[in-house]
């Protein structure tokens, strides 16, 4: 590539899935501040006509404290004749085929003009019900390739999956394809279309029995569960989102195809301005928690690498990606987009600068008074957090559930109330266990490579599409912006 990225976005015609997403928005952003003369954006998103696209669009994308600083450049006029001539919001569906676009005209006018396919639509439920994740995070990606290979000036499919394909893996972790009908266990045999209609003969023998819809769903999620752990992956999401890269993988033929697998994505380090977030992603919920007071223990490896990667660096890799293999036919790559590699940071330093930002900025109680956190414990087995459990809270509520039955008047509820919460707290530890016990290390000399020759190609407007996790001062990023980022755009919201 002799151009650089910002050059060769000049005039592309760009598809991007999954927008009023938070790394999508982020993408679109960067897109739009940095080359202004990109021929169009088409961006599928979930409505059910054009207009509620466009309104959609407006509320969850456009209107976000992230477009500040685009809005502030041109002002609100010049911002919306930008978008009204740049953006073309379409209601579609990844799960249907032409991904649910229902104009003819409009699909034939994309096949012909669209460029590039960034396909960042998926389903992050680590328990989603086995039907949903099957049709976006597994044959969601397929439907989006065969659109690709339709369009008639396609040069390249980025499809986002995530690192933690890898599952429950220790050691450094290669950024290499799955082939076709691969486990993580090694026992038995994969069969991607056997899932699917396992699934759907499951579904089927629910609604012929007329299950309430609650039933349904939980049985679908506990589907989904058992499937992913007896090939070997710990939760639906992950195990959906490699079968989506196996398809991939085994259908591409001749369209470059690139795989991002991000880590833990976190609120922006430096653009468009620093700690804009939205939602709690993984690990917040956790320092969040620790923050109102409400964690006093909490299951985790004091040692173990949390791999996080802010969400602008994610966006950079991607646009990066794009300008290097744009029409390079037949290619196919993975890049691991995260930290623990190059620039690692532990959980007990996560912990420990949590600790020291709220005694410092106490969050305010809802009496007015400010929280006051303790250090709280950490257990680094599940057998320890099974036993601090048991001792401090299932004891209790078993001397709970005898009054209950000698005095039924006495607040009754109380018993089944905790009970509940206990059983929810368990399952959320469940499924956050692979995560935080996690000894495995990304490899990252594909994406070292790419920060390369990225930098040798983008020297003149340098510092623009930075993704290099070494640039990360990790005490000042979580306490001066990532933290105060959570407060601003999560909990005050």
């Amino acid at each position: 590539m002799k151009s650089n990225c910002v050059q060769f976005l000049e005039n592309k015609t760009i598809l991007v899935t999954g927008v009023p997403g938070f790394l999508a928005k982020v993408f679109v952003e960067k897109i739009l501040r940095i080359q202004p003369n990109v021929k169009k954006l088409f961006l599928l998103l979930r409505a059910a006509d054009n207009e509620s696209a466009m309104q959609r669009f407006r509320s969850e994308v456009l209107e976000k404290d992230l477009f500040r600083v685009l809005r502030n450049n041109l002002g609100d006029e010049n911002l919306k004749a930008l978008v009204s001539d740049k953006v073309v919001p379409i209601p579609g569906d990844i799960s249907v085929d032409n991904l649910g676009v229902k104009d003819s005209d409009l699909l034939k006018r994309m096949w012909n003009e669209i460029d590039i396919v960034v396909n960042v639509a998926a389903t992050t439920n680590f328990d989603e019900r086995y039907d949903v994740g099957i049709r976006i995070n597994t044959f969601g990606p397929l439907n989006v390739l065969n659109f690709a290979k339709k369009c008639v000036k396609g040069q390249l499919l980025l499809h986002v999956s995530t690192a933690y394909v890898c599952g429950e893996k220790s050691g450094l972790l290669q950024e290499k394809t799955f082939h076709m009908g691969e486990t993580l266990n090694g026992h038995g045999n994969l069969v991607i279309e056997t899932e699917m209609e396992l699934m759907k003969q499951k579904l089927k023998e629910l609604q012929k029995l007329d299950c309430p819809e609650e039933e349904i769903a939980q049985t679908m999620k506990d589907l989904g569960m058992s499937r992913a752990k007896l090939h070997g992956w710990p939760n639906t999401y992950v195990f959906t989102k490699s079968m989506g890269e196996m398809l991939l993988n085994n259908h591409k033929e001749d369209l470059p195809v690139v795989i991002i697998r991000p880590t833990m994505i976190t609120s922006t380090f430096s653009e468009p301005f620093p700690g804009w977030i939205e939602g709690l992603r993984t690990i917040d919920s956790v320092i969040v928690a620790y923050g109102k007071g409400r964690l006093k223990c909490f299951l985790a490896d004091p040692n173990s690498v949390l791999d996080l990667v802010p969400v602008d660096m994610v966006a950079n890799a991607m646009v990066n990606a794009v300008a290097i293999h744009a029409g390079k036919l037949g290619s196919q790559t993975v890049y691991h987009v995260g930290s623990s590699c190059k620039n690692p940071i532990t959980f007990e330093q996560v912990h420990d600068l949590a600790a020291r930002y709220f005694t410092k900025n106490p969050l305010v109680g809802l009496n007015g008074s400010p929280i006051i956190v303790s250090k709280g414990t950490i257990l680094s087995t599940m057998a320890q957090f099974n036993f601090y459990v048991t001792l401090r809270y299932k004891l209790p509520l078993q001397m709970l559930r005898l009054i209950d039955i000698i005095y039924p008047w006495w607040n009754g509820n109380k018993y089944k109330d905790i009970d509940r919460k206990i059983k929810l707290a368990m399952r959320l530890v469940e499924l956050y266990k692979p995560y935080v016990l996690f000894t495995g290390i990304f490899d990252d000399s594909n994406t070292e490579i790419l920060r390369l020759k990225i930098k040798e190609v983008n020297k003149e407007i340098n510092g623009l599409f930075q993704f290099d996790p070494k640039t990360i001062d990790w005490e000042d990023y979580m306490t001066t912006i990532h933290i105060p980022g959570l407060i601003t755009y999560v909990l005050k919201k």
